[in-house]
């Protein structure tokens, strides 16, 4: 009996003890963390490279798909530290026909081989006058993980701009838009 009870007040180990059951949960919640901060940083990326590209191409007057493309290796620049191979991107000049028309001057894409549809456009409404255009930018990217190996998931962050022309009504595209 007096050793049980010299036990029952003995707490030396109630330290360690506590450590074993929250160390997991607090190990867990830290890398939840981490991983919700990439995530987020990855989200805000793509964003930013949808705005670049639709800001670049609206401040040209006219534009070549040599252009282009050196606008879309930006892009590449832009999503590091992340690997460059998932972003997809496209950029599309969309002009307003009439009141409830538009149609796509030109389309150019990276990674994305359809060209832009006037629905796929979903251009604000009110946004154009009849004759204006408006400078689409597609930024897709597809985020893994690096913990992919305890809880494999991917997460796709689609981001689109729209910006006007600065200096024309339509910006027209060479080189086989």
């Amino acid at each position: 009996m007096i050793r049980l009870r010299r036990l029952a007040r003995d707490t030396r180990g109630v330290a360690a003890v506590e450590f074993a059951f929250l160390a997991p949960i607090l190990i867990l919640f830290y890398f939840g963390m981490v991983e919700f901060c990439q995530g987020y940083m990855a989200l805000k990326r793509t964003g930013h490279v949808a705005s670049m590209v639709a800001d670049l191409v609206s401040q040209n007057d006219k534009v070549a798909k040599t252009q282009l493309t050196d606008i879309f290796a930006i892009g590449d620049q832009i999503i590091k530290p992340f690997p460059n191979s998932p972003l997809t991107q496209r950029v599309s000049s969309v002009t307003r026909v009439d009141a409830t028309t538009y149609k796509v001057d030109w389309s150019v894409g990276r990674g994305i081989a359809a060209k832009l549809t006037p629905a796929q456009a979903n251009i604000p409404p009110n946004m154009l006058a009849q004759g204006e255009s408006v400078i689409v930018a597609e930024a897709n990217y597809d985020y893994s993980s690096p913990f992919d190996q305890v809880a494999p998931y991917l997460t796709r962050f689609e981001r689109v701009a729209y910006l006007r022309p600065r200096t024309v009504d339509v910006i027209p595209c060479s080189g086989g838009c």
